[in-house]
């Protein structure tokens, strides 16, 4: 469990399986007392990591996808002059 604010944090459990479960792909596993639980796979250390975040290795603190979306919902113009083909 890698979630930074989830009760198990920093606990291993035994994983069952992974699947898609309501549109989110589920880490299963055996919880306390023998009861089959699910979490979210992003809340755990079998989550592949996002290729940018791999890449930057903590240098930066945006994506540029990310900062060009805010500047569309700000506006824009000035991101249109500085990277006129975005």
């Amino acid at each position: 469990m890698t979630h930074p604010f989830h009760p198990l944090r920093d606990r291993e459990f035994e994983l069952i399986q992974t699947k898609l479960c309501w549109g989110i792909e589920r880490v299963y596993y055996m919880g306390e007392g023998g009861v089959l639980a699910h979490i979210p796979v992003g809340w755990t250390s079998v989550a592949v990591e996002d290729p940018f975040v791999e890449v930057a290795a903590g240098r930066s603190a945006f994506r540029v996808e990310d900062l060009l979306g805010l500047a569309d919902m700000l506006g824009g113009g000035a991101v249109k002059e500085i990277m006129p083909n975005v």
